[in-house]
């Protein structure tokens, strides 16, 4: 198959996951989508800086990141058009269209001046969507590649739960699997040999949450 193929195989399927739930995605996932809150405090974009979301879906994190840091340009992409139209009701809500820029791209091989005009960006956010993208090692490597010198990669999403018990874990995987979702466990790993790979002496550090149910990462790039 293509890659255009492949983009638009990827874009009908979360097209039709997310038709009918996109309107309760937010209320349904505060529940269980832990840790994105974190992960925003930490950001700590610099001044006049800007901020890019790969997955944004309905846009809660980029609402949430506007707030919280005010001055920086923020900017999101997401392959399903089904969730741009509700990511966009909802920023226009928060009085952020002229903050918040949405595009519908391929996480894997998006062009960050084609669609915002910009060369790269200080922080790019991934929550919980790496989990959904078959192709998710391609997603972090493109996602590195577009960080300015000096910025950094936040990542959440769910991690191994080794220290949950397994009554518990057998169960949420039973869920997670019912909407396509499957833990990348070996997250630290990958991303440790992309920053490798990358070279000039990129970062990579990854820290379990709520004894493994989740795991945040963050991969930085020097400033030269």
């Amino acid at each position: 198959m293509s890659a255009a193929g492949a983009r638009n195989e990827a874009a009908g399927l979360m097209d039709a996951m997310y038709r009918h739930q996109r309107h309760i995605y937010d209320a349904s996932r505060k529940f269980y989508l832990l840790g994105r809150d974190e992960l925003i405090a930490g950001l700590a974009p610099p001044e006049g800086g800007s901020i890019l979301e790969i997955g944004c879906g309905t846009g809660r994190n980029l609402i949430k990141i506007a707030q919280a840091y005010p001055g920086r340009a923020c900017h999101g992409l997401d392959v399903s058009m089904e969730m741009l139209v509700t990511a966009r009701q909802s920023v226009a809500r928060a009085g952020l269209s002229d903050r918040i820029d949405l595009r519908q791209a391929d996480a894997t091989s998006f062009d960050p001046r084609a669609l915002f005009g910009k060369a790269g960006f200080d922080r790019i956010v991934i929550s919980y969507a790496l989990s959904m993208i078959p192709p998710w090692q391609a997603v972090a490597a493109q996602a590195l590649r577009q960080l300015a010198p000096g910025g950094s990669l936040h990542i959440v999403d769910f991690g191994d739960q080794a220290g949950l018990p397994a009554p518990f874990k057998a169960v949420l995987m039973r869920w997670l699997k019912l909407f396509h979702v499957t833990p990348r466990t070996g997250l630290a790993v990958v991303l440790e040999d992309i920053a490798r790979a990358e070279g000039g002496g990129c970062r990579s550090t990854s820290v379990p949450l709520f004894r493994g149910y989740a795991v945040q990462a963050v991969v930085e790039r020097p400033s030269a």
